[in-house]
């Protein structure tokens, strides 16, 4: 039996405007980017990251300064949502970035479990995620939360829309 030959990969020019754009299609979110200030740190596999600084406006408890546990929520959902688009242009790495974005648009969060583990103290936070699955229509991602120290504050486990 022969093996499905690979699919030809496409050019390095058109693999940096797919980068751009996974860091323009977070740029677009509203409330991760423009309430929040998440920024897309990183677009590779195997992992994705986001980065938060921390301001006066993302307080959750005032008398300890610790970061909201939604806006925990929201960087470890974006992140492991961005490894789901990072794979999918793996996936299909033949197709152009208008193909792509054509597949971005319909993917979706299915569900998200938040693990809070230590209080979210600290100048800036990195969100990461790793790809635990990825099906025909359904992508599963494990995401951490850190700190500027390395400390672990937060763990997720979502599940998203990847048809």
């Amino acid at each position: 039996m022969n093996p499905t030959p690979p699919r030809p990969r496409r050019s390095d020019a058109e693999q940096a405007r797919v980068d751009t754009a996974l860091k323009e299609h977070f740029r677009g979110i509203p409330f991760s980017h423009q309430v929040l200030g998440v920024v897309v740190d990183c677009v590779h596999l195997p992992q994705p990251r986001l980065r938060l600084d921390m301001r006066p406006l993302l307080i959750g408890t005032p008398a300890y300064r610790r970061l909201h546990g939604g806006a925990i929520a929201t960087m470890l959902d974006d992140v492991g949502g961005l490894s789901m688009l990072i794979s999918m242009s793996e996936r299909y790495c033949d197709e152009s970035l208008e193909q792509l974005e054509h597949r971005f648009v319909k993917s979706g969060t299915i569900d998200l479990r938040v693990e809070y583990l230590r209080p979210g103290q600290g100048e800036f936070f990195i969100a990461s995620a790793e790809v635990t699955r990825f099906g025909g229509r359904i992508g599963s991602a494990q995401t951490r939360l850190v700190n500027d120290q390395g400390t672990l504050i937060a763990t997720g486990a979502a599940n998203y829309i990847v048809s």
